[in-house]
């Protein structure tokens, strides 16, 4: 019996302090509340900054999450099979100038994979499209010539195929050195961060339910003195509150002064700049060859209409 007695003597020192933060809680809602101890308005401010952090954090990663689909440029209207996606541009370029008729040129086309499908990125799916378009006008152009159209094709597909093969190499990089930094602090030095703010919340409503308590004199009556050991708990609250504070208050200001999520973001740019430098670097060396052909091409087709 005496061990029932103290089992139900450690409940109910355990859950009274939350029944009285919870009471303490309801009442402030409903506007009943005797106590309401303030916060420094310094911390309120701390508080602000950490949400609006927690915030951009949350948009940001939103939106750049998509960096982790591979296909998230892939365009939703085209459908290829799996031959398609069997093989690299390059590997089929490859076999295709091996190729001495139609039907091997076919078969190169849709030769069997040699290793895992083909990403699905938008500037794949050009160059597949591009070396398709290609092989269909060189079966079909007349022998012995050269159709400038499909051989700009072919080059537009292999310098495709590098443009999406460094599109992958940014989407690595940004997942590596952005998307997982700024996960680390959302879901870990945030988190801390609310995590000691709750403790202060939680040492607010106590050290009040306490205050309150003793305007009582625990009895449940206004006016009456405070017992001596009231006093004591409320100023062991006061202790506790203010502990828990100035805790809260160095997570807070080491959430906000960490150069983590400028350090992330400054490479997820350099990330996406190292990608455009190099589309750029493989487009600048593709357009010129492709406006040679162009310009070949025309000076024919005048040549081939002055002479009619």
């Amino acid at each position: 019996m005496d061990k029932f007695q103290a089992f139900g003597k450690n409940i109910t020192s355990s859950f009274s302090p939350f029944a009285a933060r919870t009471q303490q809680y309801v009442k402030e809602q409903l506007g009943t509340a005797d106590e309401k101890t303030e916060l420094p308005p310094d911390y309120i401010e701390l508080e602000k900054r950490v949400d609006a952090l927690k915030q951009v954090h949350q948009k940001l990663l939103q939106v750049t999450s998509q960096y982790t689909n591979e296909a998230y440029d892939y365009p939703p209207n085209i459908r290829e099979s799996f031959n398609d996606l069997g093989r690299t541009i390059t590997d089929k370029v490859n076999l295709l100038s091996h190729a001495t008729s139609p039907a091997e040129a076919q078969a190169a086309l849709t030769a069997p994979p040699s290793a895992k499908p083909q990403p699905k990125t938008f500037p794949h799916a050009i160059a597949r499209a591009s070396l398709a378009g290609s092989q269909l006008l060189v079966q079909t152009h007349p022998s012995g010539t050269e159709d400038p159209l499909a051989t700009a094709l072919e080059k537009y597909a292999l310098a495709s195929e590098k443009v999406g093969e460094a599109r992958l190499a940014q989407d690595q990089q940004i997942q590596q050195r952005f998307l997982a930094g700024w996960s680390t602090t959302l879901n870990t030095n945030l988190m801390f961060a609310t995590r000691a703010r709750r403790g202060v919340e939680n040492a607010r409503l106590g050290l009040d339910a306490t205050k309150s308590k003793g305007k009582s004199g625990g009895k449940g009556e206004e006016d009456l003195p405070m017992s001596d050991e009231l006093r004591a708990e409320v100023e062991r609250k006061e202790d506790e509150f203010v502990g828990v504070t100035e805790e809260a208050v160095g997570v807070m200001k080491n959430v906000l002064d960490t150069p983590e999520p400028l350090r992330n973001l400054a490479d997820l740019i350099a990330a996406q700049l190292e990608f455009h430098k190099k589309a750029y670097e493989i487009l600048s060396e593709l357009a010129p060859v492709v406006d040679g052909l162009q310009v070949e091409q025309e000076a024919s087709y005048r040549k081939s209409r002055e002479g009619a």
